[in-house]
């Protein structure tokens, strides 16, 4: 028969005495079994982001020209400035979060409650923040063709400069009805109409001789494709970047139009590449819910620190756990920065 040894440490709670594996609270073993199979899950998603952007490099869309917005600065071109500002808050309330952990180590219940109220404040700003740049990318703003073989085609000015549809399209008397199932094609049922139709788009495209096409696929400056006679020799002088094509290679090329693009969703793109799109929405979608999880708990545990809950205990040990997974998700986002916008 065996025998169960109790020690006087262990007596009364939960998690026994004599077995806390690197003087690590239940709670807080636990909590660290959770971050490291969450941990284990995000690796997947990035390593499969990784792989479907080396396999489709080409058409792979450039974070520099997506990503380019900035609140109250209409028309300025501000690439990534937004996303850094970001990153910047959510690293900060890690900040909060360790200080917060810090004052309940030394039982000061008022500065507890302040640092978690800042980093309660700046995780609802990076929320936020993601929320306005996911309506951006969804609304878009120049808009794209869709040829029939499933390419993206852009429009620029004879400088290298993107116009948008609105600019050039022209307004032509037709009769654009959207199938829904309540006509009787639920078979061919489709979402918004765009704005435009590709008959009005090919016919402002040929009332503009300005104007160039630009493809998703990436140039690069080899000796092959400087003898391309379908490229623009002057526009395509810079070692990487979109190929912008010649204007009879346009006009060749735009009547293989198939549908209008307007920003980007889980089945069209105007940026480049779907996948793209699908795996932005996927992880920075995860990503945010974590977020926001975080700051419901954050918020849960600032009341019980104003009630005086923890006080009472003599522990703020609920602080310190999670702070871990505050910590987890800050650190989950240097990566998804790394790969999504920076790489």
């Amino acid at each position: 028969m065996g025998s169960t040894v109790t020690t006087a440490k262990s007596e009364g709670k939960t998690w026994g005495g004599g077995n806390e594996p690197m003087n690590a609270s239940y709670g807080k073993l636990m909590m660290w079994f959770f971050i490291v199979s969450d941990a284990l899950t995000f690796s997947g998603f990035l390593a499969a982001y990784g792989l479907s952007r080396f396999k489709f490099i080409e058409t792979w869309p450039l974070p520099d020209e997506v990503f380019n917005h900035f609140p109250f600065m209409h028309g300025v071109n501000a690439p990534m400035y937004y996303v850094a500002l970001m990153t910047f808050i959510l690293i900060f309330s890690s900040v909060t979060m360790v200080l917060a952990v810090d004052a309940g180590h030394h039982l000061k219940k008022g500065k507890v409650a302040i640092y978690m109220f800042l980093t309660i404040i700046g995780g609802l700003i990076f929320v936020g923040s993601q929320a306005w740049e996911w309506k951006n990318f969804i609304k878009g703003e120049y808009g794209a063709i869709e040829t029939q073989g499933g390419s993206i085609l852009q429009f620029v000015d004879n400088t290298g400069k993107r116009v948008k549809l609105e600019q050039f399209a022209a307004i032509l008397a037709e009769d654009r009805v959207q199938d829904t199932r309540d006509k009787g094609v639920w078979f061919a049922s489709e979402s918004a109409l765009p704005s435009f139709s590709v008959a009005e788009v090919q016919a402002g495209f040929k009332a503009h001789p300005e104007l160039l096409i630009r493809t998703e696929v990436l140039y690069e400056a080899t000796e092959a494709n400087k003898s391309d006679k379908t490229l623009h020799p002057t526009l395509n002088s810079k070692p990487k970047h979109k190929s912008i094509l010649t204007r009879e290679a346009s006009e060749d090329m735009l009547a293989k139009a198939h549908y209008v693009v307007e920003g980007a969703n889980l089945k069209r793109n105007e940026y480049g590449s779907k996948l793209f799109a699908d795996f932005f929405f996927f992880i920075t979608g995860f990503h945010g819910f974590h977020v926001f999880s975080g700051v419901i708990i954050n918020i849960i545990i600032f009341f019980n620190v104003i009630l005086g809950t923890y006080e009472k205990r003599k522990s703020y040990e609920m602080v310190e756990k999670v702070g871990l997974y505050w910590h987890f998700v800050d650190l989950v986002w240097v990566f998804v920065f790394t790969f999504f916008y920076l790489v």
